[in-house]
């Protein structure tokens, strides 16, 4: 029997912790990987879960996020597909924006009336991770639950991070607890496999995925109509009124990108030479847009570790341990380590770049040295630039750049003339 399923993808709110990348779009729509945006992440699991019906739930700076669903994701006439955006809005019955989570669901549940189904599927717009949805829900099902947590084992270290799981020997939660401090850890131990428990792993973290089941949902979002959160409020609530409440072990590669830190690093973890998230799987696709550009072309460059993305023209010296998204242009004798540089949305004519001399170009200029660092796309940096991040910078802004936990991040579209030097210089 087919499982009946909808997917509610969370869009998250202002991504103010991503700054200045949510600056101008929202943090679904962030690119990933050099040619991905984060939310299609989740879409590419649901649809290699075989899951086609999916609302993705937004509020700030949609516009990109809505052209890139719009050009992307395309289902044939006779399909029952769809990914529909659901923003923010204001009706007779509510003048409020999503307060959180679960108001975002709880606003949002009208547009689910003309759609059969029996549970829902929530996740989270800004995860990095590969997950087959489709056994969840039957261990959903099997476990005759009215909710099931996808959780993850984790160490005490990262613990406090986390909203952490009291797991019993039937997989089922007991207690729930946000962000508990280490003094208490202790008491929050649970059963997990034997190779997680050797390795310290004996906590058992939230995902920000779950799996309601339909009438569980609803009956929760009424009796707390005051709830904003579900990690907070609904789902504590589910488990003292004795809701059966599973938990669904996850093994595998997770990561939660909603910081500069933790973007950045998954982002270079995609250039490991066995990534613990793997783009290059037969059966669990990336799907995103087809953009149909030309290869990468590439002359005289020294390519270490590095992903380039296709439609790139590459005269750089060295590119190491990097990500070069799509369009990008770097000069030559230009370096480029431990960097993001997303690309460009666009190609300059060639008579803008033949002609044009006196002017800086997108992309990364000739004789530059850039490390440690994010650029966002359509940036026009000039030429002898360095841009070098360190961890003894200090966190700050100026019209042009921010630095986060020692990574620079050059903004969306900006100029940077040639000669500039930013952060922490050292020799080539």
């Amino acid at each position: 029997m087919k499982i009946k399923i909808i997917a509610l993808i969370l869009g998250g709110g202002a991504g103010t912790r991503l700054y200045p990348l949510t600056k101008e779009r929202s943090k679904p729509a962030v690119p990933i990987g050099g040619k991905y945006r984060l939310i299609d992440i989740p879409i590419s699991n649901c649809l290699n879960s075989g899951l086609v019906r999916m609302f993705v739930l937004t509020q700030f700076n949609s516009a990109s996020l809505n052209q890139h669903i719009q050009n992307t994701y395309h289902f044939d006439l006779f399909s029952r597909g769809f990914v529909d955006i659901l923003a923010a809005e204001q009706t007779a019955g509510n003048l409020k924006w999503f307060q959180g989570t679960a108001d975002a669901v709880r606003q949002t549940t009208q547009h689910l009336r003309n759609h059969e189904f029996d549970y829902v599927l929530i996740l989270s717009g800004d995860q990095l991770y590969q997950m087959d949805f489709e056994l969840m829900a039957k261990y959903h099902i099997a476990q005759n639950a009215d909710i099931t947590i996808a959780t993850i084992p984790v160490v005490a270290e990262e613990a406090s991070s986390f909203g952490i799981m009291r797991v019993n020997e039937h997989g089922f939660i007991e207690r729930f607890t946000e962000k508990p401090s280490a003094d208490v850890l202790s008491d929050w131990t649970s059963e997990v496999s034997e190779e997680m428990r050797n390795q310290g792993k004996v906590f058992l973290a939230s995902m920000g995925i779950y799996i309601f089941s339909k009438s569980t949902l609803m009956d929760l979002l009424e009796a707390n109509p005051s709830a904003t959160d579900f990690g907070k409020e609904i789902l504590p609530s589910a488990i003292l009124t004795g809701k059966n409440v599973a938990s669904y072990e996850h093994n595998g590669y997770w990561t939660d990108v909603g910081n500069i830190a933790s973007y950045f690093e998954a982002n270079l973890a995609l250039t490991d030479e066995i990534p613990k998230f793997n783009l290059f799987d037969n059966e669990k696709q990336i799907y995103t847009r087809p953009r149909l550009l030309a290869p990468a072309k590439i002359s005289d460059t020294k390519i270490t570790q590095s992903i380039v993305a296709e439609g790139s023209i590459i005269f750089a010296k060295e590119v190491t341990r990097s990500i070069i998204g799509i369009r990008a242009r770097i000069g030559s004798n230009s370096v480029i380590r431990d960097t993001i540089v997303m690309g460009n949305d666009y190609f300059e004519t060639l008579d803008q770049i033949i002609y044009e001399h006196d002017q800086i170009h997108m992309g990364v200029g000739h004789n530059c040295y850039i490390e440690h660092a994010i650029i966002d796309k359509n940036c026009h940096i000039g030429h002898d630039v360095k841009i070098v991040g360190h961890s003894s910078l200090e966190d700050t802004e100026t019209d042009s750049y921010c630095i986060v936990d020692g990574i620079i991040v050059v903004k969306k579209g900006i100029e940077i003339p040639s000669g500039t030097a930013i952060g922490y210089q050292k020799e080539d």
